[in-house]
């Protein structure tokens, strides 16, 4: 079976965020490392070479595949902002309806600018998103 290739990783978060060409990817990445810190209460961590992940649970698939991901992350990609892992409780189709301007795909939420988005809400989606995954996947 194939090793998960989104591992924790001893890149720096601020060189990282420093890296990104664009000012406002730039300034949105600060924010939101400041905004999922605060609701996870986890510090920052690179996984693999684009993800900034907070936190970690452990998942055992019924196929017998396991491993750890970020209980919260995301990465600034060049088309969008991907926030990872925010769908898939009970509330978050009534909360990503207030949310603002974003797509869905795949399991993963995406915001062109922070600024087009309500961040209480999307706090509030990390904040359930995060309970969910600890009451799921205790440690």
């Amino acid at each position: 079976m194939a090793d998960n290739k989104t591992k924790p990783t001893k890149l720096s978060v601020p060189a990282f965020i420093d890296a990104l060409t664009d000012e406002t990817k730039r300034a949105d990445a600060k924010a939101l490392v400041k905004l999922m810190q605060s609701a996870t209460g986890e510090k920052a961590k690179m996984w693999g070479p684009s993800i900034i992940g907070f936190g970690s649970y452990h998942y055992t698939y019924e196929s017998g595949r396991e491993g750890d991901m970020p209980l919260a992350g995301f990465s600034p990609r060049k088309a969008a902002t991907v926030v990872y892992g925010m769908m898939g409780f009970s509330e978050s189709e009534a909360l990503l309806a207030k949310l603002g301007k974003h797509t869905t795909g795949g399991g993963c939420l995406y915001i062109k600018k922070l600024a087009d988005v309500d961040q209480k809400v999307l706090e509030t989606l990390v904040l359930k998103s995060v309970a969910a995954k600890r009451a799921r996947h205790p440690n």
